[in-house]
């Protein structure tokens, strides 16, 4: 089997990705590659030692983007070939176009997941190499129902399966839930930490605080803003800012509320990861995923796309119901449980192995 994917820094693909790896090395029957290829290389989770992994000799250097990328297209067709396996997954958006690209004219079976928001324009020339490329692969993952209209709608594929993320189950520790607020995911305009500030410092609760767990990510340098905003809504010795956190259970467990913000996903492992620490959620409903996993009234509230208003005022009442908020994070961890790693990961392996 072979796997490949451009990151394995700390982020929800490529944690389901480590998981995947995690799952197929203890299988006997398998022998697992990992072809790690994009600009970054180092591995942020845990992969076991049996697995064989690649990287390409040579750095991917932006500035000759062309040049690196017909690099790679060669070192990825010479790998994959030489690994010769009975299938290739291969993550992440244009990512996966070189993945495809590099296999033209072979006979390997290449499965592809996007892992964003599905209906994300990458740009005009990844765009049509999508159209052009996806029909060739085996088969294309979507992680949503929502995920998987779009993507008939957009490729002449007709090999689709819908596979959620597996989410990890978190179990209670000895810990005191705090007056807090918490949101996990990297500090990036998408993710609209900003907004989720400006809201916070709207609540009528002086004594609750809000917890930001993430790092700067893709050059964009917000955290700095960001405490910037938080001075100026005069919420600055409330806002924390956690930074990249290995042990996010122990934020997730000792929080009263998540949040989620984001204007784009593919789907937010973070929202199930809260959902199962017995969380009530409050979530933009955006594009795509958010909507299969909260049950608006029961599990948490959905909201409309950059409503500030109704954001704060949904906070406001779980706030103000904490008898309401304890019932919706236990119908929470009962719903989760149907994305079970072992479940997720044995979906995966019935799609993508060769009967």
């Amino acid at each position: 089997m072979c796997f490949a994917i451009h990151s394995l820094q700390a982020g929800g693909m490529e944690r389901v990705m480590s998981e995947l790896l995690k799952y197929f090395a203890t299988k006997e029957q398998y022998r697992v590659h990992l072809i790690l290829y994009g600009i970054k290389r180092d591995i942020f989770y845990q992969i076991p030692g049996n697995i064989i992994i690649y990287k390409p000799d040579f750095a991917f250097d932006n500035s000759k983007r062309l040049i690196s990328t017909l690099k790679t297209v060669a070192f990825l067709r010479k790998t994959i070939k030489k690994i010769n396996p009975v299938s290739v997954l291969s993550f992440g958006e244009m990512w996966n176009n070189m993945i495809l690209l590099s296999l033209l004219g072979t006979k390997i079976p290449v499965y592809v997941s996007d892992r964003a928001q599905p209906d994300k324009s990458l740009g005009k020339v990844h765009d049509k190499l999508r159209k052009l490329l996806y029909p060739k692969a085996k088969g294309v993952i979507a992680q949503t129902s929502q995920a998987e209209a779009i993507f008939k709608a957009m490729y002449a594929q007709s090999n689709f399966k819908v596979i959620g993320n597996p989410i990890r189950q978190i179990h209670a520790r000895e810990m005191e839930r705090k007056n807090q607020i918490v949101m996990v995911g990297r500090l990036i305009r998408s993710k609209q930490q900003d907004k989720l500030i400006e809201i916070f410092a709207r609540l009528k609760s002086p004594d609750w605080k809000l917890v930001l767990v993430g790092y700067d990510h893709l050059k964009q340098q917000n955290q700095k803003n960001w405490e910037t905003l938080a001075q100026k809504l005069g919420v600055a010795d409330r806002v924390i800012f956690a930074g990249k956190q290995e042990d996010v259970e122990h934020y997730y467990l000792s929080s009263k509320i998540f949040a989620f913000t984001s204007a784009s996903e593919g789907f937010p492992n973070v929202i199930g990861e809260a959902m199962s620490a017995s969380l009530p959620v409050v979530a933009f409903d955006c594009i795509a995923g958010p909507g299969d996993l909260v049950t608006d009234g029961q599990t948490g509230y959905l909201v409309a796309l950059n409503d500030k208003a109704t954001f704060g005022d949904k906070l406001q009442y779980l706030i103000d119901h904490p008898d309401q908020a304890e019932a919706m994070g236990k119908n929470g961890k009962s719903f989760i449980s149907r994305f079970d790693l072992d479940y997720i990961c044995a979906e995966f392996e019935n799609f993508i192995v060769p009967n």
